[in-house]
């Protein structure tokens, strides 16, 4: 999936629920691509971006939300 920006200067954003009892165990998002999610772990910021489907990404994020991934 292209992405046409350069991810090293996207603005990231870090889960609501990162700092509770999950700790450093999240990802970030970045949300400057429309129709496409680009997701990194937040303790690599410097290693390997997934790059989603805006059409795939609810259905991951209801499955996590539903304890079913």
């Amino acid at each position: 999936m292209p992405v046409t920006s350069d991810l090293r200067t996207a603005r990231w954003r870090k889960s609501s629920y990162s700092g509770n009892e999950q700790g450093d165990a999240c990802v970030e998002v970045c949300d400057d691509f429309p129709g496409t999610v680009p997701v990194r772990d937040s303790k690599a910021t410097t290693g390997p971006v997934l790059v989603m489907n805006a059409t795939s990404w609810q259905p991951f994020i209801d499955g996590v939300k539903d304890g079913g991934l």
